[in-house]
């Protein structure tokens, strides 16, 4: 079920155009255990407890809007190298209510990767939140940032990223 978009330009977000933002700029992961079934409750809260007794996710696509990244691009961390004392807890202030992100501590095993030059024709996945909880990775530390070598007259980021509630089956006895 996609439910939310946001549309990142760092220049219209400035001038104070409506919906847009800029760039992130610090590390995080856009859900937390407490904020993932919260959302599901929000969207869905008749089919809620039934949804939420199986394995849920929250996957966000990304992509370039108009042409090639050049500035800002987005950089993923490794699941596999984040330690769970790299996690802190964060309230994101709204006015009609307050949500909760993970941001996350710098750690030298961690390991980045980022995608230079998206183009329009080409998305990111980000696995945000992942209730199955048997060693698999179940969420995203992610974050853009100032690429040293993109050129001094790059084009301002202009991305959106879609965010979609996945649920899959209840288990049944032979798959347990």
């Amino acid at each position: 079920m996609v439910f939310d978009h946001i549309v990142r330009n760092p220049v219209l977000a400035e001038r104070g155009e409506e919906g847009i933002r800029g760039p992130a700029k610090f590390v995080h992961n856009d859900y937390s255990f407490k904020s993932a079934p919260r959302r599901v409750r929000d969207h869905l809260p008749r089919e809620a407890d039934r949804l939420l007794k199986s394995r849920f996710a929250e996957i966000n696509v990304w992509r370039a809007i108009r042409g090639t990244i050049e500035s800002s691009p987005l950089a993923l961390c490794d699941a596999r190298t984040l330690g769970d004392e790299d996690t802190v807890p964060m309230d994101l202030v709204y006015p009609e209510r307050v949500g909760e992100i993970f941001g996350f501590l710098y750690n030298p095993e961690q390991r980045w990767y980022y995608f230079p030059r998206m183009r329009r024709n080409e998305a990111i996945l980000l696995k945000c939140y992942d209730s199955m909880d048997d060693g698999r990775a179940r969420f995203t530390a992610h974050t853009s940032f100032e690429d040293p070598s993109s050129p001094p007259n790059a084009a301002p980021r202009e991305s959106i990223e879609v965010r979609a509630l996945v649920f899959w089956p209840p288990e049944t006895a032979s798959e347990r």
